[in-house]
């Protein structure tokens, strides 16, 4: 997701205002005042009675990471950290070392394309874009342009099942395509206790589950696949500087890796620090007031 509530990233979308306002960006700019005052999510909230399990973090290690990297999405693979970067003009897919953080691959988008989430399936890595409906396919060793496709609505998050590549879109739906054809093959609806949550943005499959950052919420929620159901929340609050000041103007929660032997990574939008976190269950419930 591009845009945040925060002052940095509304005066952004300032200076881009004599683009078409999406949906989204409608949304930003008519609640923002509101959302900043009751710190509420800008998303469908559950209601009282919310069971819903939520789990909080222990901090196993604090890796560097780029504080110009709007990041948008991020996976682990063969000891390097894989992240997409937004922004016009900025958008980049990159290669990262984890323990300096340092950059040994890079490839930038085309300067009209703001570039969302990644994913990798097999010897390719593939990205979405946000209003563009416009997707690339590049060689995952050496960077270059295999192929575009094309989708409707907009691109936010991307991930992978075993036969899948799991697709958000900032509503409360997921879409599930086809590695082969790029095409979508079926969609769910994301519920909490029977209502829609929306603003579904970065993804990462996890053990059969997917994990998808809340735009503009310091929380993850874990979703079935099969039912769209969501399984638990992940309460992040405080992660960012849980080791200290941070410098500079970090932007929002946004970024969800794993390395198959139960390492959970996540970052944010210009944030200069890269967590490896422990969950940790809660011994009650998050209430959330209705929307």
């Amino acid at each position: 997701m591009p845009e945040t509530g925060n002052t940095a990233a509304i005066t952004h979308a300032a200076r881009r205002g004599a683009q078409a306002i999406s949906r989204r960006r409608r949304l930003v700019l008519a609640g923002a005042a509101l959302i900043a005052a009751l710190g509420l999510a800008a998303f469908t909230l559950a209601p009282q009675n919310d069971t819903i399990p939520v789990y909080s973090y222990e901090v196993v290690r604090v890796f560097p990471h780029d504080p110009e990297a709007f990041t948008q999405g991020l996976f682990y693979r063969d000891g390097y950290f894989y992240e997409s970067t937004g922004l016009y003009g900025r958008s980049t897919i990159r290669k990262v070392e984890p323990e300096t953080g340092k950059v040994v691959q890079m490839q930038r988008l085309p300067a009209q394309s703001f570039g969302e989430g990644i994913s990798d399936w097999g010897d390719r890595l593939i990205g979405l874009t946000w209003q563009e409906q416009r997707g690339f396919v590049w060689d995952l060793e050496s960077f270059s342009l295999r192929q575009e496709f094309r989708y409707s609505g907009e691109g936010w998050g991307l991930t992978r099942s075993a036969d899948a590549l799991v697709m958000s879109d900032g509503t409360a739906t997921i879409r599930f395509l086809d590695p082969a054809t790029l095409s979508e093959r079926s969609r769910i609806t994301v519920t909490a206790n029977g209502r829609p949550v929306d603003q579904l943005n970065e993804l990462e499959w996890i053990d059969g589950e997917i994990f998808a950052n809340i735009w503009q919420t310091d929380r993850i929620a874990r979703i079935n696949p099969a039912t769209g159901h969501v399984t638990g929340w992940i309460d992040l609050q405080g992660l960012l500087t849980s080791q200290g000041p941070v410098r500079g103007r970090p932007d929002v929660l946004n970024g969800i890796a794993h390395d198959g032997n139960g390492r959970l990574f996540v970052t944010g939008k210009l944030w200069p620090k890269l967590f490896e976190i422990r969950l940790v269950r809660r011994g009650s419930p998050l209430r959330l007031p209705p929307r």
